[in-house]
């Protein structure tokens, strides 16, 4: 249903106001009229008129001090002045105050409709803008990227918050070039914008890394776009700012844990092992995870856990070979109070703990006999007992086990149950050990300088290329892990960001020199290998050339600008 518009007549002459309120109902208005300002005020204060027509003059007041409170009250309100004795002042000011029109009397019917009609058109106009302005604003200040308005010139026309608090600026910067603002970065979002001007077209920077007023660094993604009117032309240019720092250092951790929580690794014996990690994830089945010490077991039961669709139920670890029988009894089963001396009050099992997740048993091989019988009940019934107490508990785990020894021998020799060892060795997934995928020694190697350059805030970023060498020549009989803290003593005694031969442990050495006595002492330096060479055989991977000469990146590209 149309709402029809509201109009107040002014007049101190009850005939005109009279005559036009016959004009405006006939047309749909709805009506009101006052004889003075303040009968007029009392009107303007209970509601909103679209349309104000009113004498210039009223007795004790004029239209034009009207028109100065009806301001107050609503900016949007159309006003029409109407007088008998027309002057330049009093026309001149109307308009400076807002006045929509100004007429002089005799009013014609067909002419004062015209005006109220294009009035009120123009009432609707003026509101929809503000609306949208409304609107835009909220955007505009509520959004949490950065926004910058510039006109054709490049000042300054508009920042919201988040461009004030990531960018430095301020509203003391308002109108200035946004070239000579200094906001303590390196200036490339306010020359992208000079260029947008300058061309005419849009320009997207992604991922780039730019300093803060502070000094900290960040990674932003920036796009600026001309502002083009009506008439074709550019009237300026807005540029957007999309803060990414948390974003790319999430990005960053994935790509350093690889593929499966943690597991780090392109050799063909590991893929092979993602791809059955893989399909093992969402099957309910006992799995053996078989793998030398150091290989990385515990991180295999994590990935099968967090790939399936028990990843949001509990993931609770146990080392077998850590406790006694009693002890692990106790850890695996819970007990109650009173069950043996010490047993002081109830306590939850492992087991129950794991309810509707995964356990993993590491080392299950060192298990007694004893224990082996009551973990086959779990395996087979999916229920339970306590220590000191009768009760079955029913769980839903699945379990994942784990071991370096060969427990086909031990049944063999009697000292692991045949029935357990089917049970648990449903699926077995064997971790290679390092030596046999020694071409991921490069990737494990950077991945954990990146790990101990963090945690000892250190800058390193390479092992030199002797370091190298003597990392691909060793057994490894500690695996991944033996690596690990190799690395890790490396880089607490280095002073550089590259690592050499003298920070690596002396027994490590040794062990080597043991293995390849006529490999473990060539020198870098007899190489003789130039920077470009290095770069060549590094198929441009910088990184990688610089490993090769054992020098750092910043010496690669130095060198190279030279």
């Amino acid at each position: 249903m149309k709402i029809a518009p509201l109009a107040l007549i002014v007049d101190d002459e009850q005939p005109i106001q009279d005559l036009l309120r016959i004009f405006f109902e006939r047309e749909g208005f709805a009506v009101n009229c006052a004889s003075t300002i303040c009968e007029a005020e009392q009107y303007l204060i209970a509601k909103k008129y679209d349309l104000v027509v009113a004498d210039i003059y009223l007795g004790k007041g004029t239209g034009i001090d009207l028109l100065r409170q009806i301001r107050e009250y609503d900016k949007n309100t159309m006003v029409v002045l109407i007088t008998g004795n027309p002057d330049i002042e009093s026309a001149a000011e109307a308009l400076r105050l807002g006045a929509f029109d100004y007429l002089t009397k005799p009013i014609y019917p067909h002419q004062i409709i015209s005006i109220a009609k294009r009035a009120v058109v123009s009432k609707s106009l003026v509101e929809e803008i503000d609306r949208k302005n409304s609107h835009l604003d909220a955007i505009f200040y509520n959004a949490s990227d950065g926004i910058i308005l510039v006109d054709q010139e490049n000042r300054l026309l508009q920042i919201n918050e988040a461009a004030m608090k990531s960018c430095g600026y301020t509203a003391h910067h308002l109108g200035a070039c946004v070239l000579d603002i200094e906001s303590g970065c390196t200036g490339i979002c306010r020359n992208t914008l000079a260029a947008v001007l300058g061309d005419g077209v849009r320009y997207t920077v992604r991922r780039l890394e730019c300093c803060k007023k502070d000094g900290g660094k960040r990674v932003i993604s920036f796009s600026a776009s001309p502002v083009i009117g009506k008439d074709g032309i550019a009237s300026g240019a807005v540029a957007i700012i999309r803060d990414e720092t948390e974003l790319a250092f999430l990005e960053k951790q994935l790509h350093r844990q690889s593929v499966f929580g943690g597991i780090i690794g392109n050799n063909i014996a590991m893929q092979r092992m993602y791809t059955l990690i893989e399909a093992l994830a969402d099957v309910q089945t006992t799995v053996l995870v078989n793998g030398e010490s150091g290989t990385g077991k515990e991180l295999v039961a994590a990935a099968l856990h967090h790939q399936g669709k028990r990843r949001g139920k509990p993931f609770v670890k146990v080392n077998c070979s850590a406790l006694s029988e009693n002890l692990l009894e106790s850890e695996l089963f819970g007990h109650v109070r009173g069950a043996f001396t010490g047993a002081v009050e109830n306590k939850i099992g492992r087991f129950q703990k794991a309810d509707g997740g995964t356990i993993f048993l590491d080392e299950i091989g060192d298990i007694s006999i004893a224990m082996q019988m009551r973990l086959l009940r779990v395996l087979q019934e999916q229920e339970f007992e306590r220590v000191g107490d009768s009760s079955p508990v029913k769980v839903d785990v699945r379990v994942i086990a784990a071991t370096n020894q060969n427990l086909a021998e031990k049944v063999k020799l009697g000292t692991f149950r045949h029935d357990l060892y089917y049970r648990l060795n449903v699926v077995r997934l064997i971790v290679p050990p390092l030596r046999e995928r020694s071409d991921d020694i490069p990737l494990l190697t950077e991945h954990f300088l990146e790990k101990f350059s963090l945690k000892f805030k250190k800058p390193l970023s390479a092992v030199s290329n002797e370091v190298m060498k003597l990392l691909m020549r060793h057994s490894w009989p500690g695996n991944v892990r033996q690596l690990e803290h190799t690395i890790e003593h490396a880089a607490i005694l280095c002073h550089s960001d590259v690592v050499s031969v003298q920070e690596l442990p002396a027994d490590f050495i040794n062990s080597v020199r043991n293995e390849w006595p006529e490999e473990a002492c060539v020198s870098v330096q007899d190489q003789k290998m130039t920077y470009e060479e290095a770069l060549e055989k590094a198929g441009g991977n910088k990184a990688k050339a610089a490993r090769m000469l054992g020098v750092s990146r910043c010496t690669i590209y130095r060198k190279l600008q030279k």
